[in-house]
């Protein structure tokens, strides 16, 4: 498939990267008037399937620096939407929990949130979605920083 202009398909780095743009533009639009970032909303998603862990994982699961994520903890801690607490294991650093307040911002935007990505799968059908999600976690996984 070409594009216009004749010159082939663009890299798949450039179409990885327009897809993540595009996302990003209607998770604005979705969050204007919440009160809250696109990159506050991820990380809150991150919180709610991995509740109770420290700030620096929080932000490497949210795509931002520790410094970044200090200043998000504490504009969410403010609005009520997280908590930290110590960490048993180890009494210095504190673990990052959704409140209930945090639950229900998350409830009040996951239809919105099912049907941008719904849109976006719209032309594949369950085996290709299966496959998408499947090449899209090998290849960051192949790129990810080594632990």
């Amino acid at each position: 498939m070409e594009e216009a202009g004749g010159r082939g398909a663009p890299s798949l780095l450039y179409a990885v990267k327009r897809l993540e743009l595009v996302i990003r533009a209607r998770l604005d639009e979705m969050l204007r008037g919440s009160g809250v970032t696109t990159l506050q909303y991820t990380a809150l998603t991150v919180l709610e399937r991995r509740d109770g862990i420290s700030a620096a994982q929080l932000a490497r699961d949210s795509f931002v620096t520790p410094q970044a994520m200090a200043d998000m903890l504490r504009s969410l801690e403010q609005r009520e939407l997280i908590s930290r607490s110590p960490n048993p294991a180890s009494r210095r650093e504190l673990l990052v929990h959704l409140t209930g307040e945090g639950r229900r911002l998350l409830a009040e935007y996951a239809d919105a949130h099912a049907e941008i990505e719904e849109r976006m799968l719209s032309g594949l059908g369950e085996e290709e979605r299966a496959h998408l999600r499947f090449s899209l976690d090998r290849s960051w996984r192949a790129l990810r920083p080594p632990r």
